[in-house]
């Protein structure tokens, strides 16, 4: 390769530096502070968020607070539904969450994939896998664009300028 190509893993498309900018945007965002975890965007329609359950997210029983559960769902869910939409941020407009296993402890994984919608309304799912690789929760979500544009937001645009 001459010293003027582009190596091909320097190159990036215009959906996957969307992508980037996302998960700088949720990195961005001052919640993350309380709640640590770290967004991946799959691919389109998908994302994956990591984050470790320990006793500063417990309830007054020991375990984790649905607290939790409800952040990372929707977080999950509405990145992966976020990642159709160049333009604009998308705000939760319902969330349905069902709880199926209490998690003390460990690394847990929210999983996003949109369902549905592309122009206004978008509807998303995610779940919960903790350590064991069992299912500890499940959300589905409804999204809407917001008048708030994507280039406006300042962990979006520090991503896309290489500056997160």
């Amino acid at each position: 390769m001459s010293m003027t190509e582009t190596p091909p893993e320097a190159e990036i498309s215009g959906a996957a530096l969307h992508w980037r900018a996302l998960e700088g945007l949720y990195a961005s965002a001052p919640v993350n502070a309380l709640f640590k975890s770290r967004l991946e965007i799959v691919g389109e329609g998908q994302s994956r968020i990591v984050f470790n359950v320990d006793e500063s997210c417990f309830h007054a029983a020991g375990a984790a607070h649905g607290t939790i559960y409800f952040k990372m769902l929707d977080d999950a869910a509405f990145y992966a539904a976020n990642t159709l939409v160049t333009d604009r941020f998308l705000l939760t407009t319902s969330f349905n969450l069902h709880f199926t296993k209490p998690v003390r402890h460990g690394e847990v994984v929210a999983e996003g994939r949109w369902i549905s919608g592309r122009r206004r309304v978008f509807v998303a799912e995610a779940r919960l896998i903790d350590e064991e690789g069992d299912e500890i929760g499940r959300g589905t979500g409804t999204f809407m664009r917001s008048r708030i544009p994507l280039s406006g937001l300042e962990g979006y645009l520090a991503a896309l300028s290489g500056q997160s």
